[in-house]
């Protein structure tokens, strides 16, 4: 054998294993198609479809920034709670807040199935102390809804099915209703403009929480149409079997004005002694929160232009409690505006709401807050 013979050899030898090698070769699977997000446009702007499913998601909020001052610069609704004991900080009043919120939506053979969530989280002081500190996370929304039917937590339907008292920030200078409460409701809609509603609550707090297996019952129908809409709702209040309703006409006389007025009356015979004094600290049930049987709430927004609006409420009930709220909404850009409100308050000296112990007769104070809205 030659030294020719063996390079060729040897060759030959090297090629044939290195085909056997190959042809053991591991073949990497071709990647599997992705599953782009698929956008859903049967609810809405901004749903798309959850991948695999045909369940429809939709996810926003809010980043907010509240600055008050003054006597009643507080925020939310939290004004009277923060006043009770009449001592009144001396310094700026601020509240910080992310809000995270969910829909969903899918249809069903039983109509559709539908989500809603929203989850708050606070940083601030408050108007009684200028310890800035963080104010925890809460649940103001966790309800399922299947065709009409709807069951979790929610705002009650004495609020909501009637409306707020306006677009204004401090809309409960004289209050109009308890809010938070876990429900089980029915909506029914004729598709005529009838629309009605019928809500079994649980209600909230150490006086509106239901006592026994009897729940506080809410019901309320509706008209709408092109002009407005008319709106009564009735409560009843287990703990006190007392009786509170209001109704309520919406009109829109020219396309960049909407005007309100809206009168409640309940009745009090379980929550006052003989002598008209409050029963306990609050003097008041779940529904009826103003002062003595009735109150009226007006007023209305009127839209300067495309960024520009102008919103006002004025109310007064029986306690001669009276309250003005006026502000300035601007929209810098899409999704982050600015409001500057002012507002005013006349206690009365027949009240039985917590502003009995606020440390003035006539005050004033205003907010300017700032939101990013996604």
């Amino acid at each position: 054998m030659n030294i020719k013979s063996l390079l060729l050899g040897s060759a030959a030898a090297l090629i044939a294993v290195t085909g056997a090698r190959a042809a053991d070769a591991v073949v990497v699977a071709e990647p599997e198609p992705a599953e782009y997000v698929k956008i859903c446009d049967v609810y809405g702007a901004g749903y798309f479809y959850i991948p695999g499913t045909e369940t429809c998601l939709r996810i926003g909020g809010y980043v907010r920034y509240d600055i008050g001052a003054g006597d009643i610069g507080s925020f939310d609704g939290a004004l009277a709670t923060d006043r009770q004991d009449g001592d009144i900080q001396d310094t700026w009043k601020k509240n910080a807040r992310f809000t995270f919120k969910t829909w969903t939506g899918q249809e069903t053979e039983l109509g559709t199935l539908k989500t809603y969530t929203e989850m708050r989280f606070n940083f601030g002081n408050t108007a009684t102390s200028n310890t800035a500190f963080d104010k925890g996370v809460s649940v103001k929304f966790a309800w399922i809804q299947l065709g009409g039917l709807r069951v979790g937590k929610d705002e009650s339907a004495f609020d909501t099915f009637i409306g707020y008292a306006g677009a204004v920030i401090q809309d409960t200078l004289v209050p109009y209703g308890d809010f938070d409460t876990n429900v089980v409701q029915y909506y029914f809609d004729a598709g005529n403009g009838f629309t009605a509603v019928a809500s079994l609550e649980e209600g909230s707090g150490a006086v509106g929480t239901i006592d026994s297996y009897v729940p506080h019952v809410v019901g309320g129908v509706k008209y709408t149409q092109g002009w407005g809409a008319i709106t009564g709702v009735v409560a009843y209040d287990s703990n006190y079997e007392e009786v509170a309703g209001k109704v309520r006409l919406d009109v829109k006389p020219m396309d960049n004005l909407s005007l309100f007025i809206m009168g409640g009356y309940g009745t009090d015979d379980n929550l006052l002694d003989d002598a008209g004094n409050a029963i306990d600290a609050h003097g008041r049930g779940f529904y009826k929160q103003w002062s003595g049987n009735w109150a009226i709430w007006g007023g209305g927004t009127y839209t300067i232009n495309e960024k520009t609006s102008f919103n006002t409420q004025l109310s007064y009930d029986e306690g001669k409690n009276f309250g003005v709220a006026a502000n300035i909404a601007y929209e810098i850009v899409k999704g982050f505006k600015v409001t500057a409100e002012v507002d005013y308050l006349h206690v009365g000296a027949d009240t039985v709401t917590n502003w009995t112990k606020a440390d003035k007769e006539n005050s004033i104070g205003g907010i300017l807050r700032f939101q990013r809205s996604f």
